[in-house]
């Protein structure tokens, strides 16, 4: 099969490039002919399709013009449906795969798709498709104000970057290409949802269920259970208020035990937790690492005793909760979004209500009295199903269905 894989990054940043570029390489170890389509980036990786990408454009670098361009092409960008049409012609592809377009790409190439008459899927690797600031979390709260739709509820309540410009100018892009295009509505085939959650959102705000698809992301890790534990609990992840790491400093200053908690990763709110963490007095009991990746956040993943991902936002189905489960690790996770799909309290791990605390504080306390071997075997079975290969067939099936 000849497959346009499409993404705004071709490097690795987050969840939906791990997606992208490892399924762009098992489908060519598969012997399926894959191009792909992206934006210039400093960081990317080679590529023999870069002659068809995009220019670069940041929204967070350059002056006054260069965010007047980038809005511009976050509306309709003609570069990309020009170079999309060549990239189309030259290799002649039985289906396109959108992964995430949004802003820097735009969804410009939907008409050359269109044109040609190639199905496309889209994968939902955030909340884009139906919340302007695409994660349905607005001021520190789960928010769905958009629901109606009314997209310009974003602007009222400054829901993107707490700034009412910013705010206008991602509704307005939700209202053109939703309500005056309709764009998406008339040349996406199937939609790919990696979590049950997901896709009963979207049917909330107005897709069609019958378009979407559950299909859970992958494991590329062989399952198996680390008995060799180290006495610490592990958070990691980008430093921001929806991951709820405040939450989890206060279960621990609760507690007459004294956890020794590592926090790998940095973000926006780096400064503030380091703060909390202050204010709390668990300089002693806490250590930030900063960003690891490769071996060093394997390592300590696997010797860690229990990870922890105390999200207060709703998780679609995160990387880093199927990979500790394949470890075996005991998980303790907020009951929310995609993350309540595959946690069974106090059997494959532990769950506790999101942004509370003392529940936190109570699933804490339990490790001292669990069973961790039992709950790391049935974690690693709870995941034994995911492996990459078996994703793929369920993933080349749904190709084929959109092509018939």
């Amino acid at each position: 099969m000849r497959i346009i894989q499409v993404n705004k990054f071709n490097y690795l940043r987050g969840g939906a490039e791990k997606y992208f570029l490892s399924v762009t390489d098992e489908l060519l170890r598969r012997g399926h002919d894959v191009a792909v389509f992206s934006m210039h980036h400093p960081k990317n990786l080679p590529s023999v399709w870069d002659k068809y990408f995009i220019s670069r454009v940041s929204f967070n670098e350059g002056g006054l013009l260069n965010k007047i361009i980038g809005f511009g092409r976050t509306l309709y960008s003609f570069e990309a449906k020009r170079k999309f049409t060549a990239l189309v012609k030259d290799f002649k592809p039985d289906i396109i795969h959108l992964h995430n377009i949004y802003h820097h790409i735009s969804p410009s190439i939907l008409n050359v798709a269109r044109q040609y008459k190639i199905p496309v899927v889209m994968h939902l690797h955030d909340y884009k498709l139906i919340c302007p600031n695409y994660q349905l979390y607005s001021h520190n709260q789960v928010c769905y104000d958009c629901a109606a739709p009314n997209y310009f509820k974003c602007l009222t309540k400054k829901c993107f970057k707490d700034s009412y410009l910013a705010s206008f100018l991602v509704a307005l892009e939700m209202f053109w290409h939703h309500k005056v295009l309709k764009i998406y509505e008339k040349n996406i085939k199937f939609y790919i949802a990696p979590s049950n959650f997901m896709k009963q959102t979207c049917v909330r705000f107005g897709v069609e269920a019958k378009l979407i698809t559950v299909l859970y992301n992958f494991i590329n890790i062989t399952p198996k259970l680390s008995t060799s534990l180290d006495d610490y609990l592990l958070c990691f992840g980008r430093l921001s208020s929806e991951k709820g790491i405040d939450v989890l400093l206060r279960a621990l200053a609760q507690l007459d035990r004294k956890f020794i908690l590592k926090i790998a990763g940095t973000g926006p709110d780096e400064k503030r937790l380091k703060q909390l963490t202050k204010d709390l007095n668990l300089d002693q009991q806490v250590e930030f690492l900063g960003h690891l990746s490769g071996d060093d956040i394997a390592t300590i993943v696997a010797r860690a005793r229990a990870i922890i991902i105390p999200s207060v936002w709703l998780e679609n189905m995160p990387f880093s909760l199927l990979e500790s489960l394949a470890l075996g690790k005991t998980v303790i996770a907020s009951n929310i979004g995609g993350l309540a799909e595959l946690i069974t309290d106090g059997v494959n791990g532990f769950s506790f209500v999101a942004n509370d605390s003392q529940a936190l504080a109570k699933k804490l306390v339990a490790l001292d009295q669990a069973d961790l071997i039992k709950i790391g075997q049935a974690a690693t079975q709870s995941v034994k199903d995911l492996m990459i290969d078996q994703h793929l067939d369920q993933l080349l099936k749904i190709y084929e269905r959109s092509r018939s």
